[in-house]
């Protein structure tokens, strides 16, 4: 069970901009989702930022997107709890 190793490059390719502040800006968006509860959207068990990182390298966060993943979030929530009571009832 190998862990491919997450590289500033991968990310900053993802980001579409050679500048490390221009990333870091993104990063720190995503971890303050985080820490108000959003889940990661990639598998693994590492430290905040190494998952947030492995996020924006997979594509999964961007700035098009950012703004909106806490929105989606809340959306599959109430659709799971609507489905729940469904079945309840």
């Amino acid at each position: 069970d190998s862990i491919a190793r997450i590289t500033v490059e991968d990310c900053l390719a993802k980001v579409g901009d050679d500048n490390r502040f221009t990333l870091i800006h993104l990063a720190v968006e995503r971890i303050r989702q985080h820490r108000k509860g959003e889940p990661f959207l990639v598998p693994g068990k590492n430290k905040e930022i190494v998952m947030t990182l492995r996020e924006i390298a997979a594509g999964a966060v961007t700035f098009g997107n950012i703004h909106e993943l806490p929105k989606q979030r809340k959306a599959e929530l109430a659709a799971e709890a609507e489905a729940e009571d469904d079945a309840d009832a």
